[in-house]
């Protein structure tokens, strides 16, 4: 379990303040009715509090908020500050202070700047580029090109083109340049605490131009695939960012820790690994013989080893295994090992100069290969050595920015409070969450415990291949509501439409789809440009097609409700699988649930609900009852479970991932289909459940 993190500028946000509503609270004032009738909120007497004339603005500015938003609804609002969030609480609205120092301070300056993004794209994305990034040549006449219609030929999206650029460069020289060569680029968390290392954006360049000229020592140039399959090391950025330098194109394994931002998961199969090789045909592998991941060993290398032997029955392999010896974990002489073929690491990048050209780069010449598995990033829980470890590091590098999962949230919420408030965690401003719709009682859990009601939470949707943030909340700009991704970022037009693929106005559920490109989009899936049109581009023509289900609210604010595929037909109702796991984990006694659909002789479909209880509470008929008592209270009779499955734990894999697959062949007892497990995290999982099967 390792972490990095890189130093980000300083983001000018202050704590947020919230004060409680609808009832009187800390010496709170009478509360008075605002914004015609639609808003009910607290004035308080304090001067750092939002005043109601403040309030009003905010409520009047949302009216013209994008994608049907109107005047806020009667609702419970918030003002940040003092008071815990409850489950009455509906808008979590900023403190003056806080919105001054956003970036993004008000609805106004939102939609200012939106509609520029939308109105006039090449105009505001250059101005953009222009002045955050260093360009050797500007793009011509025109800064995108787009066809997003697969009915009239081709898709097609490229942006700068001609632009001559270098990531690298942007990345490490432009900031020494400014001033900033011993300021500290990289942290480094070992798995074990107490073991760190830090680099200064100085020393990274050296680093990072030792491993790049090695690399062209050996042939790579502009263009050639490099795999890097390693662990949470200061040596995996420094290997991308010598593959970007000399344009190389890497692809990224990154094994699996907590805090981190991954391509893909290095702990799955040889065969896997194998797969990815045969697919770019790399001239390296970049590794390590091993990693800690709390007490257990991993050899990496033996996965390596193992993968190019395969992929070699096929025809393609990598002429050098460049391995990192990290020495935490294996000893060298421990490491297996094929002359000829394998270097040490540390044999061979220190003799390389610390100075290497930059190859300058096309902005539409390919960076790196994404690959992504169905995975959403999500970071295995930090209980080494216990579950504070999280919060042991806020408090030694004062972390400022909490960026994580819903599945990480829901874990440290099982663990219990005491772990979170032992330490102080006075330095963070920002929390946020990725990687699934979060549900509105661990956000409020999040929020209260973990934030101390001071910290609003980005709440982002996004995905892999849109490469940014899409609808996301600026918490300076607007209220939250628990649960809501809120509006869309820059540049992006979230549309949600029918089955026919018709634009569905106002209040509505449906498909999320995004219309126009952006700068960040994915451009094709390597070597199958024909699937890449079929799955993201046929479904709705003229539409980037997101594959979530989506509903818009009466006030324009956007709730993610899960991959379509995980919805389930119910007697006509379709009905999101993420919405019913978010109705039951709102049980006070449910610390999980994972919802599938199996068939159902009257219904078509029934729902089938693996339930994972919170320590210390047991199974009982009285408690089933309770849980689909709470279904039926918040979504309806319909949504209702038809069978509850107790799990003691679910089917993950090592990254996060609920194995969905695994748990439709348990519920529909087809026992004998369940196919490869040795992916997961823990597969003796399955048996457990496939032992309470008729509990």
């Amino acid at each position: 379990m390792m972490t990095m993190t890189i130093s980000p500028p300083s983001i000018p946000l202050t704590h947020l303040q919230r004060y409680k509503t609808a009832s009187v609270k800390q010496g709170l004032g009478n509360h008075q009715s605002i914004g015609g009738g639609g808003l009910l909120v607290m004035a308080s007497s304090s001067p750092k509090n939002l005043t109601t004339t403040n309030y009003l603005k905010h409520v009047e500015s949302m009216k013209s908020l994008p994608s049907g938003a109107g005047k806020i609804s009667q609702l419970n609002a918030v003002i940040l500050g003092e008071a815990l969030a409850s489950e009455e609480d509906d808008l979590v609205f900023p403190s003056d202070g806080f919105s001054r120092q956003a970036l993004v301070p008000s609805p106004q300056k939102y939609l200012e700047m939106y509609k520029r993004s939308i109105e006039d794209p090449a105009g505001f994305w250059s101005d953009i580029a222009s002045s955050e990034f260093y360009w050797k040549q500007r793009w011509g006449d025109h800064v995108y090109s787009e066809n997003l219609d697969v009915r009239k030929g081709n898709i097609k999206i490229e942006w700068f083109k001609g632009g001559i650029t270098n990531i690298c460069y942007n990345c490490l020289d432009k900031n020494i340049d400014a001033g900033l060569g011993d300021k500290i680029a990289l942290y480094w968390e070992s798995n074990e605490p107490g073991f760190d290392a830090t680099l200064t954006y100085s020393q990274l360049l050296g680093r990072v131009c030792q491993l790049a000229n090695y690399l062209k020592s050996i042939g790579v140039r502009k263009g050639d695939a490099v795999i890097i399959y390693l662990p949470m090391l200061m040596e995996l950025p420094i290997a991308m960012l010598a593959c970007a330098r000399i344009g190389a194109v890497h692809s990224v394994h990154v094994s699996s820790s907590f805090m981190q931002k991954r391509v893909v998961f290095a702990g799955f199969s040889a065969e896997s690994l194998a797969q990815r090789i045969m697919d770019c045909k790399p001239k390296v592998v970049i590794t390590c013989n091993a990693v800690k991941r709390g007490p257990k060993t991993i050899a990496l290398k033996d996965i390596v080893d193992a993968a190019l032997i395969e992929s070699a029955k096929n025809g393609t392999s990598a002429d050098v295994c460049l391995t990192y010896e990290n020495q935490s974990a294996l000893k060298r002489e421990s490491t297996k090992w094929q002359e000829g073929r394998d270097i040490w690491w540390e044999d061979v990048i220190p003799k390389y100069p610390t100075t290497c050209d930059v190859e300058w780069v096309d902005a539409e010449d390919p960076l790196f290969l994404l690959y992504t598995s169905g995975s959403t990033g999500k970071p295995k829980a930090p209980n080494y050595p216990d579950p504070g470890r999280c919060w042991d590091i806020v408090d030694k590098y004062k972390v400022t920015i909490f960026y994580t999962a819903p599945t990480l949230v829901r874990s440290l919420m099982r663990d219990g409070d005491e772990y979170v408030t032992r330490y102080s965690r006075k330095s963070l401003r920002v929390l946020g969450s990725v990687g699934e719709p979060i549900n509105p009682s661990a956000w409020r859990w999040f929020f209260n415990v973990v934030g101390g009601s001071k910290c609003p939470i980005s709440d982002t949707w996004w995905q892999t291949e849109t490469g940014g943030f899409m609808i996301t909340p600026l918490p300076g700009a607007w209220p939250q509501k628990p649960g809501s991704a809120t509006f869309p970022f820059f540049g992006v037009q979230p549309v949600i439409v029918d089955e026919k693929g018709v634009e569905i106005e106002g209040e509505c559920s449906g498909y999320l789809c995004v219309k126009s490109s952006w700068p960040g989009a994915f451009r094709t899936l390597y070597g199958d440009h024909e699937r890449y049109e079929t799955t993201y581009f046929k479904p709705f023509p003229g539409y980037y097609f997101t594959g979530d289900g989506c509903s818009r609210d009466r006030d324009g604010y956007h709730w993610l409700t899960g991959r379509v595929d995980d919805v389930i037909n119910v007697s006509g109702h379709r009905i999101g699988t993420a919405e019913v796991e978010s109705a039951l984990v709102s049980h006070p006694r449910c610390a999980e649930a994972a919802v599938v659909g199996v068939e159902h002789e009257v219904k078509g479909q029934g729902i089938y609900a693996f339930v994972t209880l919170v320590d210390g509470v047991s199974y009982s008929e009285e408690l089933r009852r309770s849980l689909v008592l709470t279904v039926r209270n918040q979504i309806g009779a319909f949504a209702a479970p038809d069978k509850i499955h107790w799990a003691p734990s679910l089917p993950k894999t090592r990254s996060g991932k609920i194995m969905r697959r695994i748990l439709r062949k348990i519920a529909s007892r087809q026992l004998d289909e369940l196919g490869d497990t040795s992916t997961l995290a823990e597969p003796g999982v399955v048996d457990q459940l496939i032992a309470l099967a008729d509990c």
